[in-house]
Protein backbone atom coordinates (compact mmCIF):
# COMPACT_ATOMS: atom_id res chain seq x y z
CA UNK A 1 0.00 0.00 0.00
CA UNK A 2 1.72 3.62 -0.73
CA UNK A 3 2.19 5.69 2.20
CA UNK A 4 0.67 9.04 1.92
CA UNK A 5 2.69 11.96 3.32
CA UNK A 6 0.88 12.92 6.74
CA UNK A 7 1.32 16.85 4.93
CA UNK A 8 -0.70 15.79 2.38
CA UNK A 9 -3.73 14.39 4.32
CA UNK A 10 -3.55 17.56 6.52
CA UNK A 11 -4.25 19.84 4.02
CA UNK A 12 -6.83 17.36 2.27
CA UNK A 13 -8.51 17.14 5.24
CA UNK A 14 -9.30 21.33 5.62
CA UNK A 15 -9.79 21.55 1.59
CA UNK A 16 -11.95 17.95 1.54
CA UNK A 17 -13.77 19.28 5.18
CA UNK A 18 -15.00 22.71 3.87
CA UNK A 19 -15.93 21.25 0.12
CA UNK A 20 -18.08 18.15 1.65
CA UNK A 21 -19.93 20.62 4.00
CA UNK A 22 -20.42 23.30 0.74
CA UNK A 23 -21.40 20.63 -1.49
CA UNK A 24 -24.08 18.75 0.71
CA UNK A 25 -25.11 21.74 2.44
CA UNK A 26 -24.28 19.41 6.01
CA UNK A 27 -22.00 21.37 8.26
CA UNK A 28 -22.04 17.95 10.52
CA UNK A 29 -20.69 15.87 7.68
CA UNK A 30 -17.91 18.87 6.52
CA UNK A 31 -16.56 17.82 10.06
CA UNK A 32 -16.44 14.11 10.10
CA UNK A 33 -14.19 14.36 6.87
CA UNK A 34 -12.18 17.21 8.71
CA UNK A 35 -12.16 15.41 12.05
CA UNK A 36 -11.44 12.06 9.73
CA UNK A 37 -8.45 13.46 8.65
CA UNK A 38 -6.97 14.70 11.45
CA UNK A 39 -7.36 11.77 13.12
CA UNK A 40 -5.16 10.01 10.35
CA UNK A 41 -2.77 12.58 10.14
CA UNK A 42 -2.31 12.79 13.98
CA UNK A 43 -1.53 9.15 13.87
CA UNK A 44 1.26 9.37 11.36
CA UNK A 45 2.58 12.99 13.34
CA UNK A 46 2.60 10.96 16.23
CA UNK A 47 4.20 7.72 14.47
CA UNK A 48 6.84 10.07 12.96
CA UNK A 49 7.63 13.13 15.36
CA UNK A 50 6.58 11.67 18.63
CA UNK A 51 3.39 12.74 20.78
CA UNK A 52 4.95 16.05 21.40
CA UNK A 53 5.18 17.07 17.66
CA UNK A 54 1.73 15.29 16.78
CA UNK A 55 -0.06 17.71 19.78
CA UNK A 56 1.34 20.61 18.74
CA UNK A 57 0.76 19.43 14.25
CA UNK A 58 -3.32 18.76 15.83
CA UNK A 59 -3.50 22.15 18.30
CA UNK A 60 -2.25 23.48 14.52
CA UNK A 61 -4.88 21.81 12.36
CA UNK A 62 -7.40 22.93 14.60
CA UNK A 63 -5.99 26.76 14.77
CA UNK A 64 -6.14 26.35 10.97
CA UNK A 65 -9.24 25.49 10.66
CA UNK A 66 -10.93 27.53 13.22
CA UNK A 67 -8.19 30.80 11.71
CA UNK A 68 -10.16 29.98 8.44
CA UNK A 69 -13.51 31.48 9.20
CA UNK A 70 -12.06 35.14 9.88
CA UNK A 71 -9.99 34.89 7.16
CA UNK A 72 -12.74 34.05 4.99
CA UNK A 73 -14.23 37.58 5.92
CA UNK A 74 -11.45 38.98 4.16
CA UNK A 75 -10.38 37.11 0.95
CA UNK A 76 -13.13 34.61 0.52
CA UNK A 77 -14.07 31.02 1.53
CA UNK A 78 -11.67 28.77 -1.11
CA UNK A 79 -8.97 31.47 -0.64
CA UNK A 80 -9.00 31.34 2.95
CA UNK A 81 -9.25 27.65 2.45
CA UNK A 82 -6.47 27.07 0.46
CA UNK A 83 -4.22 29.22 2.74
CA UNK A 84 -4.74 27.77 5.73
CA UNK A 85 -4.46 24.24 4.38
CA UNK A 86 -1.42 25.47 2.78
CA UNK A 87 0.31 26.71 5.70
CA UNK A 88 -0.74 23.35 7.79
CA UNK A 89 0.67 21.50 4.65
CA UNK A 90 4.32 23.29 5.46
CA UNK A 91 4.42 23.23 8.94
CA UNK A 92 4.01 19.48 8.84
CA UNK A 93 5.91 18.62 6.46
CA UNK A 94 8.44 20.99 8.13
CA UNK A 95 8.08 18.89 11.48
CA UNK A 96 7.90 15.69 10.29
CA UNK A 97 10.97 15.96 7.65
CA UNK A 98 13.52 16.70 11.02
CA UNK A 99 12.12 13.59 12.68
CA UNK A 100 12.79 11.41 9.46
Amino acid sequence: MAKVPAAAVAASGLVGGYAVARWTRKRPLGGVALAAAGAVAAYEWNRQAGPRAAAGLTAAYVAAFAGSHPLAKKVGAWPAVFTVAGSMAAASWAVTRRAA
